[in-house]
């Protein structure tokens, strides 16, 4: 049996597990079919198979199952039939035809001698394969022979038989009736080029009845969903990124690093090294030597470079290499260089090594890499081999050099790995042993890597690095470091809000620099405070410090200052971002950043500016700044800081509110891929995509936001999605409950509410008026007047945040929306439904939010059938419809749903009235084709609209209209006029 097998959960295999149920099925009607899975070993196959042995015995085919055992040169003739005949052979459904089949007896132990003879061996064949077929007509049969890689000759040449021209084969004259499948599994990765079963393969897979699957790694996301499913508790992300890093796709792999969590960081579980040791064992000491080198020249190493460090004859590097290969341990790129097929097999051979045969190649390996230039696109791995080989002097200067380069490329998060390494060796070298020319000013190095943080997403980290440099502070330290240091440290600290403190030391920076003579250190202390002044509420003081900053910068020519304080200005000057005379200033600065280089700056102006739009009620103008945001984050490799995280999710938050779902969904699948451990939040309204779909596991994963460091856009989302979900499941004591938890965590220090107090106001007064009414309606009067008071709580603080924003001005177009929706559920739930409110709230969302619009709509109709207005209530409804339809979104058709059937009920003579009114736009047109025969297909290439999407429509046609079927629904139309004979033309 194979060592790799894998007990976990099956994921990640759903196309494979859909081609194996295709060849049981053929398999079930009659049609014999074999499918050979190659995969590398712990990729699943054993797992796969169970999971198809289980889904065939559920159908009520009969499994058997035979395994190959590597028993090295001495093998058991026919040893995984043997085990198949003995499990057939048990079975007492089969017992007549075991025993009329005399000459398979062998394979148990009987006249083994006799089996020697060829015309003997062919009547075991035939007598086996003759078995097989008995079997299959007494009941469908699934034979599974895992391991074939270690077949012996016999087993191989029977297996050959059965497929080629046995059970498999279709008989002269008929079709074979068998009902047997056949699947058979093999390690890729040990079928090296003199592998015997490598001439069978190529022989089998030409055969129509046989095909060939090939297992590969899982994705990263699979991987991941596995570890997760695997272990009971909570495990952090980063324990799950780094198994899913090593694992590389591999189940079994990621079992094995995960029963391995516990133990020190980096180790290699003993089996699975194990595992891997063994196959190199089995080669060359030459062989073996050139993997210990190439393991500690890391994953990939170029020919020349290996030649040097094993210092063998070419001749017997290359017979090494050959056999590496041959054996899949090593694989040979064009490009010149070595890999190893797997990094784990890589760190189990590293971890064999010796302790002074590790350093030894290290050190020689750096000497190597030193001698050939290309100094910046080496030092990282200079600097790793030197500090393997315990040169730390060489290390640290070699660390310095990468940071540099990973600058110089927009690497930031490879920067920061580099200069805390420097940092990290610094006290072991200690100023008299820097190598000469090589310059180190701990605090000035500890600023640029808190810089490198912040660029890279890791904000927390940025913060706890300039904290640390404002501790190595001495006392007679510059004045216009120290100041750097604590304005580095209060923009930092901004970041994570905290605002008090960030607030501080910006005032400190500001007091230790004097503004005459003018100075670029007082300017950007001055630009940080007035950033930190605004966010604590002191509008004031943020313009008038700005504004004697931009006095200065521009008196200094800096340009990239100017453009941050026109930023800041234009926030603060007016009514800010969302007027053209706003606008028009950031458009300025972004001219100025521009020009200047400053890639920061630019994307600070063009956040500013996609979100002047937004604020404005024109979110459709948002998306060009954002696109242009991006590309730029992405080409100056800031892909992961703060700016382009926000526009990630501004993007998303664009896309949801003008009914773009399916292309938001795509694009927070794609941006989830390269997200720092900070961003989570950016993708999140995909998950209002899922939560209005009728995905409540949505607020699951919006509750994992809340888990680690504090993050305020993280606690936002999260409560709006937490909200919203337990408004839709009618449990309005949770939804007043996530309100009040989020919005005292959203709460500044100086009391100020966020501007989304609005929306999550609105969100749980939804639940709170359904509670009210329902309380109502069943006489509950007191009960009703509960929640109305509860309402009246919740109104409040909507109001004021409407009236009097973050800023200190009335909100734009969103907020007075959700303003007038909080409004008119306040008044359902105190009075009843107002249509006058609801047609103000469907008002509001007009600027261009669909869901939210057709949310109130739902609202103005029940409103309007309550005043009695039915045919303006059917009008809403049918608006209402057509966009849940077109966004799929299922809960709100389903409340639309239940207050048709309220209103038009389906027993009284206005059910006719009903379809006729509720027929949208679009299943008008679709109703047309349908009268001329279309099928789905056709009527989706006619409407440029899926065949998926046209059957939903027919779907929902024949509901409405009453009809069983297509014809009948035609039918149905013509009489009620919906139709004229006319429009049918034939198909």
């Amino acid at each position: 049996m194979s060592q790799t097998s894998f007990a976990g959960p099956l994921v990640g295999r759903d196309d494979e597990l859909a081609r194996l149920a295709g060849v049981l099925e053929r398999a079930r009607g009659g049609e014999p079919r074999a499918a050979l899975i190659a995969g590398d070993a712990g990729v699943g196959k054993t797992r796969l198979l169970d999971e198809v042995s289980a889904r065939a015995a559920g159908t009520g085919m009969t499994v058997v199952t035979g395994h190959c055992v590597d028993l090295g040169d001495v093998g058991l003739p026919y040893l995984p039939f043997t085990e198949v005949l003995g499990r057939l052979t048990a079975d007492e459904r089969f017992a007549p035809a075991v025993d009329a089949r005399p000459v398979v007896g062998r394979l148990l132990g009987a006249g083994t001698d006799a089996a020697r003879d060829v015309d003997a061996r062919l009547r075991l064949f035939e007598g086996m394969a003759g078995l097989l077929a008995d079997v299959s007509d007494i009941a469908p049969l699934l034979l599974v022979l895992e391991d074939l890689h270690w077949a012996d000759q016999s087993s191989r040449d029977l297996l050959r038989f059965l497929l080629s021209r046995g059970v498999l084969q279709r008989p002269a004259g008929g079709a074979p009736t068998h009902r047997l499948a056949v699947c058979g599994s093999y390690r890729a990765d040990d079928l090296h080029r003199r592998h015997p079963l490598r001439p069978l393969l190529a022989e089998l897979v030409r055969l129509p009845s046989v095909e060939r699957l090939e297992l590969r790694p899982l994705p990263d996301p699979d991987v991941a969903r596995l570890v997760r499913a695997l272990e009971q508790r909570p495990l952090p992300d980063a324990t799950v990124r780094r198994i899913v890093e090593r694992a590389e796709g591999n189940a079994f792999y990621a079992e094995e690093l995960l029963a391995a969590t516990d133990s020190p960081a980096g180790g290699m579980p003993s089996q699975l090294a194990d595992v891997l040791l063994i196959r190199i064992e089995q080669l060359s000491e030459t062989a073996q030597q050139v993997l210990r080198t190439a393991a500690v020249a890391g994953r990939r190493v170029e020919h020349e470079v290996l030649r040097e460090a094993v210092g063998l004859p070419e001749e017997e590097l290359e017979s090494a290499l050959r056999e590496a290969a041959g054996r899949q341990l090593l694989v040979a790129a064009h490009d010149g260089t070595y890999s190893f097929r797997h990094a784990l097999a890589r760190e189990a051979v590293y971890a064999d090594l010796l302790p002074g045969e590790r350093a030894r190649l290290h050190g020689a390996f750096a000497r190597l890499l030193t001698g050939r230039g290309l100094r910046g696109a080496s030092a990282a791995e200079r600097a790793h081999h030197y500090r393997e080989s315990h040169d730390p002097a060489r290390a640290l200067a070699a660390s310095l050099e990468a940071a540099d380069h990973a600058q110089r490329v927009g690497a930031p998060a490879e920067e920061l790995r580099h200069l805390e390494t420097a940092l990290d060796l610094w006290p072991a070298v200690g100023p008299a042993g820097l190598p000469e020319g090589v310059g180190f000013d701990p605090v000035a190095l500890t600023l640029r890597a808190s810089a490198a943080a912040a660029h890279a997403g890791e904000l927390h980290r940025a913060v706890s690095l300039t904290r640390s440099a404002l501790a190595d502070l001495g006392q007679d330290a510059d004045l216009e470091l120290a100041a750097r240091v604590r304005y580095t440290l209060a923009g930092n600290l901004l970041r994570v809000d905290s605002l008090s403190a960030a607030f501080a030391h910006s005032s400190e920076a500001l007091a230790m620099i004097p503004e005459e003579p003018p100075s670029p250190t007082w300017v950007w202390a001055a630009a940080t405070h007035a950033m930190t002044a605004r966010q604590m509420g002191a509008a004031g003081t943020a313009l008038q410090v700005a504004r004697q900053a931009l006095g200065r910068a521009e008196q200094l020519g800096m340009t990239d200052a100017q453009a941050d304080l026109l930023i800041s200005t234009a926030g603060l000057e007016g009514n800010g971002r969302s007027t053209e005379a706003g606008r028009e200033r950031l458009v300025r600065a972004l001219e100025l950043a521009r020009g200047a280089g400053n890639a920061p700056v630019e994307l600070r102006a063009l956040f500013n500016l996609a979100m002047g739009c937004y604020e404005s009620g024109d979110p459709e103008a948002c998306l060009p700044w954002l696109t242009e945001g991006l590309e730029r984050a992405r080409r100056a490799g800031l892909s992961s800081s703060a700016y382009p995280l926000e526009m990630r999710y501004l993007r998303l938050l664009v896309l949801y509110a003008l009914g773009r779902w399916d292309e938001c969904v795509r694009t927070a699948a794609a941006d989830a891929e390269v997200l720092p451990p900070a961003g989570g939040f950016t993708v999140t309204p995909a998950l209002f995509v899922a939560l209005a779909r009728g995905d409540f596991t949505a607020a699951d994963r919006a509750r994992a936001l809340l888990e680690g460091p504090f993050d305020w856009m993280a606690t936002l989302v999260a409560g709006t999605v937490l909200t919203d979900a337990a408004a839709l499941r009618g449990d309005p004591e949770e939804a007043v409950r996530c309100v009040r938890s989020t919005l005292a965590s959203l709460t500044d220090e100086t009391g100020t509410r966020p501007d989304v107090t609005v929306r999550l106001t609105a969100l749980a007064l939804a639940a709170v008026a359904d509670a009210a009414v329902a309380l109502r309606l069943s006489g509950d009067d007191a009960g009703a007047r509960r929640w109305a008071e509860a309402a009246t709580e919740l109104v409040g603080p909507a109001r004021a945040s409407a009236a009097h924003g973050e800023d200190g001005t009335p909100q734009g177009p969103e907020g007075r929306a959700w303003l007038a929706r909080a409004e008119a559920e306040w008044t359902r739930a105190v009075s009843g439904p107002d249509v006058a409110a609801w047609a103000e709230a469907v008002a509001g969302f007009a600027y261009g939010d669909a869901y939210e619009r057709a949310r109130c709509r739902l609202r103005h109709a029940e409103a309007l059938l309550a005043a009695g207005l039915r045919e303006e209530a059917a009008a809403e409804a049918r608006a209402v419809r057509e966009a849940a339809d077109r966004l799929g979104a299922a809960l709100l058709r389903e409340r639309l749903d239940a207050l048709v059937n309220r209103a038009w009920p389906a027993e009284t003579p206005a059910r006719g009235e009903r379809a006729v009114t509720l027929l949208t736009a679009r299943e008008q047109e679709v109703l047309r084709l349908l009268a001329r025969g279309r099928s789905n297909c056709q009527i989706g290439e006619e409407l440029f609209i899926s065949g998926k999407t046209a059957s939903v429509h027919v779907s929902n046609i024949l509901a409405k209209l009453g009809a069983a079927s297509r014809t009948e629904a035609v039918a149905v139309a013509y009489r009620k006029g919906l139709i004229s004979p006319e429009s049918a033309v034939s198909g």
